[in-house]
């Protein structure tokens, strides 16, 4: 159906002579780009909405409504006009027909960015930042906002501008430090590196330097890979934190994350850590007692009190926390309006550390608010006054590369550098994707010399099946995988853990088995770039599962069976099962009693009856965006034969740094990869904009180091 609204003609000549189309036949054509999947159903059901409360709404605004909520729905917080007016294409990134049909319906409507700003200044369905009062009959309220050409639902502006006004006081509290005693603490919470160079710019500790900042800030990120000790770092914090307060028995410390299986991971990591700094640090500090201070660590849905049918959390600005130190892992997956209520609940007095990659992949819901933040993190950017106080409180001489005139923010922002778990080709693949290499990229994987990383391309996506059964090459057709990868196995060892259930009902037999099961499943995964169709996560789920059945491996009677592993969409507080928490259905140990899902809980389990789990899914294969905050022995990332706008060179980085021994690449498309890492992520965002001036500006060298 063609979406054209005047002739070729027309669509060329002057905008002046442009006639400008009326809001039914606007409504009518966008009805047309919803049937044909261009728009959704709710991008058009707000343009309606609009032209309900003001049926004069200029046609500009009507669709450039639509196209807000549009973009919200695929992550961005606002519409920036100027840039879709400019290039829809680079914005929308839609095929050609509807491509070509945005484009001669923008033509056909009057006025450049400018103008359209103007004449949406005048709407009562707009607000802008100045506050001006606006006639609506929303409660009072504009349903859209204006910040110079980007356009946002109220919702977003008002989020955005929470996140950017606690981000601005946070960074700029700089807290009493006495360097000295900070020094001390360091020194013995980092001993030296006998091998080390110290006179080498190359070996400063960040990770000591990171606590030296941290400390003296109400909000302090740390950004780095996989492997770099980001919670390593945050482990000696806390005891840092507990070492200098003259009265370190009130603190009051939360740990948080995202997923439940993210939480368990940070709380399972600071304790590790915790133990062996007892052991090396003896009677000098009660560790142990800073770990009861901790407690268990929670989504932070959890922690901020969700209450079901409400988007409203039960702590907020007017009932804050009551913590003193709150540390945040996978901070990249928090989207606005999560990090917007997070800061609000936050009391004046906490600390807030942030832990997470800037370079994986943002949430899927509006907002990329830890790679705005961190969008100069790699440059340092740090003052003289900072390089001075980081050197007298830990030592550390931040080298003159990371130098510069960067704003607060930056003070308070290190980026962990050298990974000390994740290296050889995993690593090397993981650092040729996040700069967009696919030559490199393509190298190692082809590469029969690194059995840790292969490539089976060409082949359909039962390929990816047979290597979830086998472990190993069965593809025939599809290339080979070397015997090596094949030995970190697919589902294999889970599927003989599974079969080795104890003989009778003894619990503590039962409860071991268990363990066993659940650890054997996190051992592999299939990853997918897409959820719908063949080569997504519910196609795969769907033909792995019919493939062990087939085989005898699995015995299906229903939706639930023994064996079957789900993943929880939904949080239920009341269960204690939260969006993203893995678990596998078993039979309890006594006899006749029905199925129950178990879910790892750091190193103990706890289990659901499955007939109170009503929002889970199956998991053999999983959206790339659902393993975020997890880990396994060996990945398999398939990516479709089709091109589709969600393969993005931060897809990929986040598929392989989730393999920690073995990864396996399948693509129906040879082209597949090389198109995934040539298209980074862009979201719109005024975050960084909403800053104080100095924060938001791009990256400056000191004045020393400026040419002309």
């Amino acid at each position: 159906m063609s979406a054209t609204l005047s002739s070729p003609a027309t669509v060329d000549a002057p905008v002046a002579d442009r006639t400008p189309i009326s809001s039914r036949p606007l409504l009518t054509m966008m009805a047309s780009w919803r049937e044909q999947g261009w728009l959704r159903r709710l991008d058009t059901a707000f343009a309606r909405f609009l032209v309900d409360l003001s049926p004069t709404a200029p046609d500009a605004l009507v669709l450039a409504a639509a196209l807000v909520v549009h973009m919200e729905g695929r992550g961005h917080s606002c519409l920036r006009l100027d840039e879709l007016l400019r290039d829809p294409q680079a914005v929308l990134g839609w095929p050609p027909e509807p491509a070509a049909a945005l484009r001669i319906a923008l033509d056909s409507l009057p006025g450049d960015a400018d103008v359209w700003i103007a004449t949406f200044q005048t709407s009562p369905l707009v607000g802008s930042d100045d506050g001006a009062p606006r006639s609506t009959s929303i409660d009072g309220h504009p349903p859209l906002m204006l910040r110079g050409h980007a356009l946002y639902l109220r919702r977003y502006w008002e989020d955005e501008r929470r996140v950017a006004a606690q981000v601005d006081a946070r960074s700029r509290s700089v807290l009493p430090v006495d360097p000295v005693m900070v020094r001390m603490w360091l020194d013995r919470l980092f001993p030296a590196d006998a091998n080390a160079s110290p006179d080498s710019e190359a070996d400063i500790d960040w990770q000591k330097a990171a606590c030296a900042v941290a400390l003296r800030s109400k909000l302090s990120i740390l950004t780095g890979g996989p492997g770099t000790g980001k919670t390593y770092t945050a482990a000696r914090l806390l005891a840092l934190l507990y070492a200098v307060d003259p009265a370190p028995e009130r603190l009051r410390i939360a740990l948080a994350a995202p997923t439940g299986k993210a939480a368990a991971r940070l709380k399972q990591a600071i304790e590790i850590s915790l133990t062996e700094l007892q052991d090396r640090l003896g009677d000098s500090l009660s560790l142990g007692t800073l770990a009861a201070h901790i407690g268990a660590a929670r989504t932070l849905h959890a922690l901020l009190g969700a209450r079901p049918d409400t988007r409203a959390f039960g702590f907020d600005a007017a009932h804050p926390l009551d913590v003193d130190v709150v540390i945040v892992d996978e901070a990249s997956m928090i989207h606005l309006e999560m990090m917007a209520a997070l800061f609000e609940a936050l009391p004046t007095q906490a600390r807030v550390i942030l832990l997470g990659d800037k370079d994986q992949l943002a949430s899927v819901e509006a907002g990329a608010v830890l790679g705005d933040l961190c969008r100069h993190a790699e440059h340092g950017l740090y003052r003289l006054s900072t390089a001075a106080y980081v050197e007298a409180a830990s030592g550390q001489h931040i080298p003159a590369a990371y130098m510069g005139d960067g704003p607060p923010l930056a003070q308070q922002t290190v980026m962990l550098r050298a990974s000390k778990r994740f290296g050889g080709a995993i690593g090397q693949l993981a650092l040729a994707a996040n700069r967009g290499d696919s030559a490199a990229a393509e190298a190692l994987l082809r590469d029969n010399s690194s059995p840790a990383v292969a490539w089976i391309d060409g082949g359909s996506a039962s390929t990816a099946v047979r290597l979830a059964l086998q472990g190993r090459d069965a593809a025939g057709e599809a290339g080979g995988v070397d015997d090596a990868v094949g030995a970190y196995g697919g589902y294999g060892v889970y599927l003989t853990a599974l079969q080795a259930r104890p003989r009778g009902d003894e619990a503590p037999a039962h409860a071991g088995w268990t363990l066993a099961v659940l650890r054997a499943f996190e051992r592999f995964r299939v990853l997918c770039a897409v959820r719908e169709g063949e080569w997504g996560a519910m196609g795969l789920n769907q033909a792995i599962e019919r493939a062990l059945v087939a085989e005898g491996r699995l015995t299906k009677a229903g939706e639930w069976y023994e064996g079957r592993p789900v993943i929880v969409t939904r949080n239920d507080a009341g269960l204690g099962v939260f969006n993203g928490d893995i678990g596998i259905t078993l039979k309890p140990a006594a006899k006749g009693a029905p199925l129950r899902a178990y879910f790892l809980d750091g190193e103990s389990v706890r289990s659901v009856a499955v007939s109170r789990l009503a929002h889970v899914e199956t998991a053999f294969a999983m959206t790339v965006h659902k393993s975020q905050g997890s880990e396994f022995a060996h990945t398999a990332l398939v990516l479709p034969r089709e091109p589709s706008r969600v393969l993005t060179r931060e897809l990929v980085y986040t598929g392989i740094t989730r393999a920690r021994d073995a990864f396996t690449l399948v693509t129906g498309r040879a082209a597949s990869l090389a198109d995934a890492l040539a298209h980074p992520t862009h979201r719109a965002s005024g975050l960084l904009e909403r800053l104080a001036p100095d924060e938001g500006g791009p990256p400056r060298a000191p004045e020393k180091q400026r040419t002309r």
